[in-house]
């Protein structure tokens, strides 16, 4: 918790990190969030309104959420942002061209998505020339543990697609599987059985084939959904998981640093 409270990027151009969080609808992208939120405020809260409907996703809009110290300290070097969840048709979820114009940092904050309007130079509040500090740093695919083995087959080919786009932008992504609860009775009981679990194991490494990435960059996650109380090996992993993050948001900016030193700009 505290490497995280005092997290800071390491160029000097950007005060946050901003990670986009990116998956399938009801992922637990947004509970995600408000679990790591509910972690620094010491009780459990639901700050990053979540949805009920299986399939439609609550979020909407590009919405940023600054990662808060403890109590009465300043805000965290990083920022979650979610969106829209990634839907199976073409009508209900993000396009391509949508989300690597919010990796570019090109969409404003509060912009509602449309299928019908994509993101352009006519949007309302569009950013021609984006700074380093509207780009996002790193992407979080968040997939849920219980429903990898339902999800569309389509889906495999779009993480594919849009793992290989990323790339190009040079940022490097990383994968949240959620709900891992649920697939583990074990786990479920004590949550610090996850990496003992057989069944995790399983499920990570089918993850990996969703995703077309290696287990390594996978980290198991349990959001609060129903707890009143905080769980301290709960917190252990969400705090994990927001490290490793941040592994790969430094990775961004090292790469970016050797291009932008020197007396001439490359």
């Amino acid at each position: 918790m505290k490497a995280v409270s005092s997290y800071r990027p390491s160029c000097k151009d950007v005060s946050q990190a901003r990670v986009l969080l990116l998956g399938p609808v009801r992922s637990g992208k947004s509970s995600f969030i408000s679990s790591v939120q509910s972690v620094f405020n010491g009780r459990v809260t639901n700050r990053a309104m979540v949805g009920s409907s299986f399939n439609t996703s609550f979020t909407k809009k590009v919405t940023s959420f600054n990662i808060r110290g403890q109590k009465g300290e300043d805000n965290t070097g990083l920022v979650l942002c979610d969106i829209m969840g990634l839907g199976d048709g073409e009508t209900t979820g993000l396009t391509l061209h949508d989300i690597l114009s919010v990796i570019k940092g090109q969409v404003p904050e509060g912009h509602k998505f449309s299928p019908d309007q994509p993101v352009g130079t006519e949007t309302a509040g569009y950013v021609k020339t984006p700074s380093l500090r509207d780009r996002i740093h790193c992407v979080a695919f968040v997939v849920d543990a219980s429903k990898i083995s339902s999800y569309h087959k389509g889906f495999g080919s779009t993480f594919k697609q849009l793992r290989e786009f990323i790339s190009e932008l040079g940022v490097h992504q990383v994968a949240l599987l959620t709900h891992v609860d649920q697939i583990c009775p074990e786990t479920a009981k004590d949550v610090s059985n996850v990496y003992k679990s057989l069944s995790v194991r399983e499920t990570m490494n089918k993850a990996g084939a969703l995703l077309g990435m290696s287990t390594s960059y996978i980290v198991p996650v349990k959001n609060y959904a129903s707890e009143l109380d905080l769980d301290v090996n709960t917190d252990v992993l969400l705090l994990s998981a927001v490290d490793h993050i941040l592994q790969y948001v430094d990775m961004f900016f090292q790469d970016y640093a050797p291009r932008h030193t020197g007396s001439k700009m490359v």
